[in-house]
């Protein structure tokens, strides 16, 4: 027979659960632990105490009770003292920023990114900017990790870019260029950049409290980040939610990734570009173009946009229809392109979806807008202090 856990490893599991609790919902108070953990004062408080003593978070009076009597303690995340980097190499951008315990963006640097820019030639510049983040950060503040969300397929294992057809990456090993490159001796992890924008969006956005969701990432391609039973669905080695892969015009437009009839080649930045006329142009900026004209009257703009609506919704109800999802979320141009032919979206949605998987999905936008990726990237890197706060602490 197994033994059954040792005190300690409850002990453990009891800090990562009330460390975990302060990260995702922000200050709270020692009764409401009590009652969302299940534990009886006197454990929380000494596990307050623990985590109060490794500089994790903090304790004091809360400003206003509204109440007779002691008020009870109130738990703060220690944000500006512990935090992590988090990177997002995106199609024509780079972004880096510096998050705070509990999901503050705490600072942040942009840079242009060329499209033939590859991992060797990123690391450098992403490094760049953390370095120069670094001089505002307090002398006794702790990093315990970074994360880094990238536009590809990631292997789970190492953190290897196997494939990214809109940035041309084939294995790239930007972890490890990163880790040469910052010179710092903590853990690194890597993660498509739609299913960190949903891990983000699953703890602290849109999609809280919901335990199926789908958010739907776009730029050049399309990508998602699929939430099953609470759960981040990768699939074997981590390849999963490459929706922008499915076939759905056979023989149809050559894809990046050497197919034809992709999904993405209708809904993603060439296609949509392609039909309104605008072959020659690139980037989010030129999508936004083409919505703008469109919300103006120009006919072709309008075509274009009603034309990958539809394709939009095409592919939203078969996801509805395989995953059943309480939500769908449209991230990057996926959003533009929803808000721009909503319409469009839910006609389709509405006739191909079946009637029990239709009847609760809600299709919405970021709460987190941009920065989900960030914070995504950012909670990969949180991962292992809140699996064990006093070892990774």
């Amino acid at each position: 027979m197994r033994a059954g856990p040792s005190q300690d490893e409850i002990r453990r599991q009891n800090l990562g659960a009330l460390l975990r609790y302060v990260h995702v919902h922000g200050a709270t108070t020692r009764a409401e632990l009590t009652t969302a953990l299940g534990l009886n004062r006197s454990t929380i408080g000494a596990l307050t105490a623990d985590l109060a003593g490794a500089g994790l978070v903090s304790e004091g009076t809360p400003k206003e009770t509204g109440r007779a009597g002691r008020p009870s303690l109130v738990v703060r995340p220690e944000s500006g003292r512990v935090y992590a980097y988090a990177y997002s190499v995106e199609v024509d951008r780079l972004r880096a920023a510096r998050v705070g315990l509990g999901g503050a963006v705490l600072d942040r640097r942009e840079l242009d990114r060329p499209r033939n820019l590859l991992a060797g030639e990123a690391a450098p510049l992403l490094a760049g900017a953390v370095k120069e983040m670094h001089h505002a950060v307090p002398a006794d503040a702790v990093c315990v990790g970074a994360g880094v969300a990238v536009c590809g397929m990631v292997r789970r294992e190492d953190g290897l870019v196997r494939l990214s057809p809109t940035t041309g990456w084939v294995d790239e090993p930007i972890g490890a260029a990163l880790a040469a490159e910052l010179g710092i001796d903590v853990p690194i992890t890597v993660g498509n950049v739609a299913d960190v924008a949903a891990f983000a969006e699953h703890a602290r956005g849109a999609a809280a409290g919901c335990d199926n969701v789908i958010y739907l990432y776009g730029d050049v391609g399309v990508g998602a980040g699929i939430i099953a039973g609470g759960r981040r669905l990768t699939g074997h080695g981590g390849y999963g939610g490459e929706v922008g892969h499915m076939v759905v015009v056979r023989d149809g437009a050559r894809c990046e990734c050497g197919s034809r009839g992709c999904w993405e080649t209708e809904i993603g930045e060439h296609g949509l570009l392609r039909t309104a006329g605008r072959d020659d142009a690139r980037g989010r900026d030129a999508l936004l173009g083409v919505f703008d004209a469109a919300d103006r009257g120009d006919a072709r703009a309008q075509k274009a946009v009603r034309q990958a609506g539809d394709w939009l919704g095409f592919g939203v109800a078969n996801l509805v229809n395989i995953f059943n999802p309480e939500m769908v979320i449209f991230g990057g141009t996926m959003r533009d392109l929803y808000l721009a032919a909503a319409a469009q979206v839910r006609s389709r949605l509405n006739s191909m979806a079946l009637p029990a998987c239709l009847e609760h999905v809600r299709l919405r936008t970021p709460k987190l807008g941009d920065d989900a990726a960030l914070v995504g990237a950012a909670e990969l890197a949180f991962e292992r202090l809140l699996a064990d706060p006093l070892d990774a602490g």
